[in-house]
């Protein structure tokens, strides 16, 4: 039985450069769960419970069955604002998220279905989790190493870089998390962040 790593699989799409860069997101298999409102409250903390609980289920029951296996992947998350905006100049209130997993092409709503049923009969949180595909394409990429609250000024440097390269910001904020913040202190958090970008259009 074989393990596979899906960060290792996709390398060229985690890259963790000090500047930024163009790298092409192909179209990805997630776990993902929705919310709103600050990081770190009530309901933050029962999703993402939720969303890891679907990931080491499926992945044990992945093993138990003889199957591949999988290393769980690194958490992720897309963040927006509720109205427009972006993220760090909107009160945190507004804020809307996108937890997600990332998930090899093996697993199936099938899978997610008998997950949710298991933690169900455990008495475990299960709700709003579902398996989604996304394609993000071309981002503008770069690694930030810091406290969260610090990102602005990584985000600077990458709108700097898609004005510079004539590419216009679209979709949404997406973030990975290389760090775990109960264990790293603010100052060495590592985090991927990403923007999915598209050329602008040429007038005149």
């Amino acid at each position: 039985m074989t393990v596979s790593d899906l960060v290792a699989q996709h390398q060229d799409e985690y890259a963790m450069p000090k500047d930024p860069v163009l790298v092409t997101v192909r179209a990805g298999r997630y776990l993902s769960v929705t919310g709103a409102g600050a990081p770190g409250g009530a309901e933050f903390q029962a999703r993402l419970g939720a969303l890891y609980g679907h990931a080491y289920t499926i992945k044990f029951a992945k093993k138990q069955a003889g199957a591949d296996s999988f290393k769980v992947a690194p958490l992720e998350a897309l963040w927006w604002v509720a109205g427009g905006g972006r993220v760090f100049t909107a009160a945190k209130r507004r804020w809307r998220w996108k937890l997600l997993i990332r998930m090899p092409s093996s697993v199936r709503p099938s899978d997610v279905r008998a997950a949710r049923a298991a933690l169900r009969a455990k008495g475990r949180p299960s709700t709003g989790v579902r398996l989604e595909t996304i394609a993000e394409g071309s981002s503008v990429q770069m690694l930030h190493v810091g406290a969260y609250g610090d990102e602005p000024r990584t985000i600077a440097r990458m709108d700097a870089f898609a004005h510079a390269h004539r590419l216009r910001l679209r979709g949404r904020h997406h973030e990975i998390y290389l760090s775990d913040p109960r264990r790293v202190p603010p100052a060495r958090l590592r985090t991927i962040l990403r923007h999915p970008v598209t050329a602008r259009t040429r007038t005149g």
